[in-house]
C-alpha cells in the first residue's frame, strides 16, 4: 500500500550554472599559472659601443620651408618658385620615392603652402607630407 504524503515532491535537479562557473575559475587559474611557469632564459651582455664611427649615409628627404612672405627653401637653401619645379624632377628621376616634407611659418598663409604642394604634385613626387609643430 502507498500512503501519500501531505508535502508535495521535489524533483531533483543537476544545476549546471555553478559548474560553468567553477570551470571558468580553473580555466583561469591554470592560464595563470602556466604563464607565470614561463622562464626566460637570457644571458646578459655588456656590449661595447662605437666612439669613432659617424654615419654617412644621408636619407634623400627633400624638405621645404615657406616663409610668410611666400619665399621657399629647400635644405635651408633658397630656391625661387620658378626653379623649384626644375629642381624637384631632377631630384624625382634620381629617386622616385624621394619624399618630400613641406613646413611653413606660423604666418605663413594657407595659400602659399597650398601653391608649394601643387608644385610638388606636378613633379610627380607621391609621398608628400605637411609637417607641423605642436603649440608649445
Amino acid at each position: 500500500m502507498k500512503i501519500h504524503s501531505p508535502l508535495s515532491q521535489r524533483q531533483t535537479r543537476l544545476e549546471i550554472i555553478p559548474l560553468i562557473d567553477i570551470m571558468f575559475f580553473l580555466l583561469a587559474s591554470f592560464m595563470m599559472v602556466s604563464l607565470q611557469m614561463q622562464k626566460v632564459r637570457a644571458l646578459k651582455a655588456s656590449l661595447p659601443t662605437a666612439t669613432q664611427a659617424t654615419s654617412t649615409a644621408k636619407p634623400d628627404i627633400i624638405n621645404l620651408k615657406v616663409d610668410k612672405f611666400g619665399q621657399v627653401s629647400a635644405d635651408d637653401k633658397p630656391v625661387a618658385l620658378s626653379e623649384l619645379p626644375a629642381m624637384l624632377e631632377k631630384r624625382y628621376e634620381a629617386n622616385t620615392n624621394v619624399p618630400v616634407y613641406i613646413t611653413g611659418a606660423r604666418d605663413a598663409t594657407h595659400g602659399s603652402i597650398i601653391y608649394v604642394l601643387d608644385l610638388v604634385k606636378r613633379s610627380g613626387i607621391q609621398q608628400v607630407a605637411i609637417a607641423v609643430k605642436a603649440a608649445p
